[in-house]
């Protein structure tokens, strides 16, 4: 009786020590995404796994909101072109009250986003997963935007 209890307690730290340095790696790859991409680094790219599902939520003047959605290969396509011009404006992001939740083998990390000169905070979160290899991937993305460009890309079904 003794081994067994003995190995559940091993194995219950073992499990907590895992999960923690986990949750640590999925905090540090975020902090890395927010430094590549408020430093217009073309690394952002490779953050994003290949399938990954990208929700812009557009926040409409009357509060209401509207998703679109984007493939990776779109997503990033984009991204490169909009980072010339973010980077003459000097626009970055900040980021508070970021929360990291566990789920289906990665993690949710939630947070508030305030871009350069607003004053206004929009919500985002990722879900990031360790792959085989050892590296982090942003398997899911969805980001609160107040640019009204992105309603074209709302499915009007």
């Amino acid at each position: 009786m003794k081994r067994v209890l003995l190995s559940v307690i091993t194995f219950t730290f073992i499990s907590l020590a895992v999960f923690a340095d986990s949750k640590q790696e999925a905090m540090t790859f975020f902090n890395n995404y927010v430094n590549a991409a408020n430093n217009y680094s073309d690394a952002i790219s490779s953050m994003y796994a290949p399938n990954a599902k990208i929700i812009r939520q557009v926040v409409k003047p009357d509060g209401t909101t509207a998703n679109a959605y984007t493939d990776t290969a779109t997503y990033v396509k984009q991204m490169k072109i909009a980072q010339a011009g973010a980077k003459l404006r000097k626009y970055k992001n900040e980021y508070r009250n970021i929360a990291i939740t566990p789920v289906n083998g990665g993690f949710k990390i939630s947070a508030e986003r305030q871009p350069t000169g607003e004053t206004y905070w929009l919500k985002t979160y990722q879900i990031v997963k360790k792959q085989p290899n050892g590296k982090w991937l942003i398997t899911e993305e969805m980001m609160q935007t107040k640019q009204q460009i992105f309603l074209r890309y709302v499915d009007k079904n």
